[in-house]
C-alpha cells in the first residue's frame, strides 16, 4: 500500500484529510464491503479503501463536483482492487474480445442475491466478480458499471452473464483459510496475554525496535513514536484482547462487554520478522471491518 507511506512521516494524519473523511462517512461501508469481495478479505478490502481514499484526496482538484462521488470514489477504489489482485499475482481476466465474447446468452440474477452472492462471487475472475458486485449487489446501471471499470456496456453484459452463469451452479462459498505461520500464532498469543494483563514493558520485548503502526483513519508511522499503548490504557469501556480467525486469517480481535458476554468490536492484523513483530494495522476505528467478516472464530477469552 504505497500511498499511505507518504503520510507515515508525520504520524498523525493531517486535519483537512480527516476532514475529507468525515464528508464520505456515511459511504465508506460500501466501498469497503466492495473492496473486502473484490480481494477476499476484509482487512486488505479496508488496505485497499484506505490508499484509495488518499488517493482522492490527493486529486480532489480533478474532481468534477457536478457529477455523483460515489461513482468516482468506487472507481478509484475498483482500479486499486485491481492493481492489489495483480500484485497478488491473481490471473485478470483478458479484456480482448477474442478471448471474451461480447455476446453471451443473457441469465438472470441467482436467487439469494446480497450476502450469498458476495460469498461466492470470489470465485470468479476480476472482472466478473466487479460487474456482478456492481449490478446485483450495489444496483448499478450498465452504462455506470461499464464506465468503472473501463469497459462497454456490451463487455459489462458479457461479464455479467458468465458470472451469473457460474454462481447459479455454484452451492457453496469459497473459503480462504491462509497458512497458519507457528511463529505468527506463538507472537500473537504472548501479545495477547500481555496486552490484557497491561504488561507494557513486557509487550515491548515482543515489539522490534523499527516497527511500524498504522491506526487507520488516524495514525501512520513509528511504533515507538506513537500514543498506541497509551490510548488503549486510557479506556474506560471494558475491553480485551483475543487470538481469532477473521475470514480464515489469523489476527487480534478486540472484544467489548455486551451484557453476559464479549463480543468482537473491532480487529488488528499483525505481521512479523526474525521472530519480533514488525508491524501492527489495527482497525479500531473501522468498525464495519469487522462486522463485515463472514466467521470470527475466537480462539481464546482469557
Amino acid at each position: 500500500m504505497d500511498d499511505l507511506r507518504d503520510l507515515e512521516t508525520s504520524g498523525p494524519f493531517e486535519a483537512r484529510y480527516l476532514a475529507f473523511l468525515e464528508t464520505i462517512t456515511q459511504l465508506r461501508p460500501r466501498l469497503h464491503r466492495y473492496c473486502s469481495r473484490m480481494t477476499g478479505s476484509v482487512m486488505d478490502g479496508e488496505d485497499v479503501v484506505q490508499d484509495a481514499l488518499f488517493e482522492a484526496y490527493r486529486k480532489l482538484d480533478q474532481y468534477d463536483d457536478s457529477r455523483p462521488l460515489a461513482p468516482w470514489l468506487f472507481r478509484i477504489a475498483h482500479n486499486r482492487c485491481i492493481d492489489f489482485l495483480r500484485r497478488r499475482g491473481v490471473r485478470v481476466e483478458a479484456e480482448t474480445s477474442a478471448v471474451s465474447p461480447e455476446f453471451v446468452m443473457p441469465v438472470d440474477p441467482p436467487v439469494g442475491v446480497g450476502r450469498a452472492v458476495e460469498q461466492l462471487v470470489i470465485s470468479l475472475p476480476p472482472k466478473e466478480r466487479a460487474c456482478v458486485l456492481l449490478k446485483d449487489v450495489f444496483d448499478y446501471t450498465l452504462e455506470e458499471i461499464a464506465e468503472l471499470v473501463s469497459s462497454t456496456v456490451g463487455g459489462v453484459k458479457a461479464a455479467l452473464s458468465r458470472g451469473r452463469m457460474k454462481l447459479a451452479s455454484s452451492s457453496e462459498p469459497v473459503i480462504s483459510r491462509r497458512e497458519v505461520n507457528p511463529e505468527l500464532s506463538r507472537l500473537l498469543h504472548l501479545y495477547v496475554e500481555r496486552f490484557n494483563q497491561r504488561d507494557w514493558e513486557g509487550l515491548r520485548k515482543l515489539i522490534s525496535a523499527d516497527a511500524r503502526l498504522s491506526v487507520a483513519d488516524r495514525f501512520s508511522g513509528s511504533f515507538d513514536e506513537s500514543p498506541y499503548l497509551g490510548n488503549y490504557e486510557r479506556q474506560t469501556v471494558a475491553w480485551r484482547l483475543a487470538v481469532a480467525e477473521v475470514d480464515g486469517e489469523l489476527a487480534v480481535v478486540a472484544l467489548r462487554h455486551h451484557g453476559d458476554e464479549w463480543r468482537p468490536g473491532s480487529v488488528a492484523r499483525l505481521q512479523v520478522r526474525d521472530q519480533k513483530i514488525a508491524r501492527i494495522v489495527d482497525y479500531a476505528h473501522c468498525p464495519w471491518v469487522v462486522s463485515a467478516a463472514s466467521s470470527v472464530a475466537v480462539a481464546e477469552l482469557f
